[in-house]
């Protein structure tokens, strides 16, 4: 029998190699396709008496990063539709499906043939599912093998049966870390919670695998033995008497009981292990239907899962835009912005030069880079061969001419207009004529910047969030005269450097900063009310946020915070600024000398490490305080996600965000927005657009006109609307196309 995605090949001892490889696809994911050829296969080698056992690998660089979008996409739409129809036949038809892996998984553990696993790479989700159903696990030790069950950072669990399997293999705690923060495990590591058998050689992997098979692996699992007994005794010992109230604690404190899966899993351990094994099955597929229902899931599988990918694959791509290769890019401003970026950039394997005024503040900027890679180096996760080969695809420069061929040039210098003119007409004097000028400038308007161009089709934003290594979003920003060419490069470079990119049209602050602000002026407004500090930031943190408005504050400078006050003060009249917002951060950066992390003393003082940092104690003599317990820490919730969510509307509205994903997702990777919403428009459309309304209205009784729901809002509430049902992404692109 023949297969589109296996190839089975059977040696002379009896031994079925099970190769997986997508056609056209870069990593193996499971489809509807997948999983009826995988149950085929396994009805096939059960059959064949000649097999004696199996051996399940990849044929790609990485063995799985679990389901594909569709057979996501596709529960989703099944369960609207049905739902339409029969509320209670949809469920059930839900649970069916949510069970499809899990017993297919369970028809492997129990075939009555052994099966192993030979993990050659990333393995997750319902892979490293697969994997644990099979008698025995092998992995390389290559540094690529990352195994885990990162389900719950998209609003879900591990519900093939990774609940029932990981609690009886390794100790109850580690466990539920490992499934609770859906961290990564390398394969040692994954050996010593005894989730693998063996870690070997890359080139030893199949043979080590097949003799495992030669040595008599047992094809049953452990659980299905007599005398089975749970890693530490079970639920019902003095050790679990301590563990269960410390982990549901700790999960609190950590998820504010915002995240349901999160709290799913804990449920499905405590209760699973208590039972069978197939009445624990039975117990984690019933909540995995429940937690899939919940807007939770829905938000964060459609943000954090779909969106994402989308985004990242170029949804946003003009058509018709041939794919630019980028053999050069120039940075010009080698302070810690343009060597961060320098440094991305070679990691992607692009040569890159880094300009300064001088050659030695571009090698100081190189510096940068040298530091990072070392760091990298000294933790293991690069090789000093790697670090060498990206360290040598970065030239400092002070030479203007050296951009002479570069596709591309990222300007990265102060947030001064002149100083960016000066820098536009250096560049483009050398720049090749059909090469793309980008301004990574996080407040200052591309068309204004673009006026210094004598070539503003080719001119774009590229708004790079710090530290630029570690944050996974770029802001990509159109002029109003920039062209297709240039977006497509932008997108193409994004893409190269492996960020995930939203398009948003030009406006003072773009999308993320004009959201970042309004969070921090919200708690501007509540110090002034004499809200206690620690109930602002605690409040934000029940919210989802990850961290407070003033701790934000003070990371990206109070400083900033009045340059870009005076800035709008400047450009858009005194009504532009609340007076009161401008007197507080006028007396803490120019009376008190308080800017922020920077000069280590903000709204927090930054004692000497290992010591924490803590909130300024003087805070408390700025305003009158109010007692605690006249304070709702649930309107503090409510007026902080409102806040933002109202400003990420007023984007849309403006028509400077056109696409509800990029709002979405722009929210939580440019600034955390909680998460288990799915983002700012998923906030609004979760809750409904009428229900948020009201709630606007409410808030802006007490609180301030800034409150007001827009015409935009008023309009959709009265039409019933969703943001992501008026703004469709897939209707666009389908008339686009």
């Amino acid at each position: 029998m023949t297969y589109k995605n296996f190839t089975i090949e059977t040696d002379a001892d009896g031994i079925a190699l099970v190769t997986w490889d997508m056609p056209d696809k870069s990593m193996n994911v499971f489809t509807v396709e997948v999983m009826d050829e995988i149950e085929k296969i396994v009805d096939q080698t059960v059959a064949d008496a000649n097999v004696k056992g199996v051996v399940f690998t990849s044929g790609k660089k990485t063995f799985s990063g679990g389901a594909d979008l569709t057979m996501i996409k596709g529960m989703f739409s099944m369960l609207e539709e049905e739902k339409a129809k029969d509320p209670d036949g949809a469920v059930r038809k839900l649970f069916d499906a949510a069970g499809r892996m899990t017993w297919l998984w369970r028809k492997i553990e129990t075939c009555g043939k052994p099966w192993v696993a030979a993990i050659n790479g990333t393995c997750m989700g319902g892979a490293f599912e697969l994997s644990l159903a099979c008698h025995g696990r092998v992995a390389s030790n290559a540094k690529s093998v990352k195994l885990a069950l990162p389900e719950v950072k998209v609003g879900i669990f591990p519900g093939a049966g990774g609940t029932q399997r990981v609690a009886r293999l390794a100790n109850t705690q580690d466990a539920l870390q490992m499934m609770t923060t859906g961290s990564s495990l390398t394969a040692a590591r994954a050996k010593a919670m005894n989730l693998v058998h063996q870690v070997v050689e890359p080139d030893q992997l199949i043979s080590a695998a097949k003799q495992m098979i030669k040595d008599g692996l047992k094809p049953v699992a452990p659980w299905d033995e007599k005398g089975f007994k749970v890693p530490g005794g079970g639920i019902w010992t003095p050790a679990s008497a301590q563990l269960w109230p410390a982990a549901s604690a700790i999960l609190r404190r950590e998820t504010a009981g915002n995240y349901p899966a999160a709290l799913a899993i804990l449920k499905c351990v405590y209760e699973g292990l208590q039972v069978p094994f197939d009445t624990g099955l039975r117990i984690e597929q019933r909540y995995f239907t429940q937690v899939v229902q919940t807007k939770e899931a829905f938000g964060m599988i459609r943000s954090l899962f779909v969106s994402m990918q989308e985004l990242g694959k170029g949804a946003r791509r003009p058509a018709g835009v041939e794919k630019t290769e980028l053999k050069k890019v120039g940075v010009v401003g080698a302070g810690f912005m343009g060597a961060s970026i320098a440094y991305v950039t070679a990691a992607a394997g692009i040569p890159v030069v880094l300009i300064d005024r001088d050659i030695e503040a571009a090698s100081k900027g190189k510096s940068v880079s040298e530091g990072l890679v070392a760091g990298a180096v000294g933790k293991g996760r690069m090789s000093k061969e790697d670090g060498e080969k990206l360290l040598a695809l970065i030239t400092p420069s002070a030479d203007y001419a050296s951009l002479s061929d570069a596709n591309l040039v990222v300007e990265a210098v102060f947030e001064d207009r002149e100083v960016k003119k000066a820098v536009i007409e250096a560049v483009e004097a050398v720049l090749p004529e059909g090469s793309i000028f980008a301004s990574n400038t996080s407040t200052l308007p591309i068309t204004g910047l673009a006026k210094n161009s004598k070539r503003p089709a080719q001119f774009i934003g590229v708004h790079f969030f710090s530290p630029v290594e570690k944050m996974m979003l770029t802001e990509v920003i159109l002029g109003k005269e920039t062209g297709d060419k240039a977006l497509a490069v932008a997108l193409d470079y994004v893409a190269a450097i492996k960020k995930t990119p939203i398009v948003v049209n030009d406006t003072r602050g773009f999308y993320v900063n004009r959201c970042v602000f309004r969070y921090i002026n919200e708690a501007y407004d509540m110090l002034a009310e004499g809200v206690p500090a620690v109930m602002i930031e605690n409040a934000a943190k029940f919210a989802g946020m990850p961290v407070g408005p003033l701790s934000l504050n003070d990371e990206v400078a109070v400083d900033l915070s009045q340059k870009i006050m005076r800035a709008s003060i400047a450009d858009l009249g005194e009504a532009s600024v609340k007076p009161e917002h401008m007197k507080l951060i006028d007396k803490m950066v120019d009376e008190l000398d308080r800017r922020g992390r920077k000069n280590g003393k903000g709204f927090y003082e930054y004692p000497a490490k290992p010591a924490k940092k803590f909130l300024w104690p003087g805070l408390k003599a700025l305003y009158p305080q109010q007692k605690p317990e006249n304070v709702s820490v649930k309107t503090l919730q409510d007026r902080l996600l409102v806040t933002i969510a109202l400003e990420a509307a007023r984007t849309m509205e403006e028509g400077i965000v056109t696409d509800p994903r990029e709002a979405d997702v722009g929210s939580i990777l440019g600034f955390g927005f909680a998460p288990y919403t799915g983002g700012t428009l998923s906030y609004i459309d979760g809750m409904g657009v009428k229900t948020f309304v009201k709630l606007c209205e409410k808030l802006a009784a007490s609180y301030g006109d800034h409150f007001k729901p827009t015409p935009l809002l008023l309009e959709m509430a009265a039409k019933g609307e969703t943001f992501y049902g008026r703004f469709d992404p897939y209707g666009q692109v389908e008339k686009a196309a």
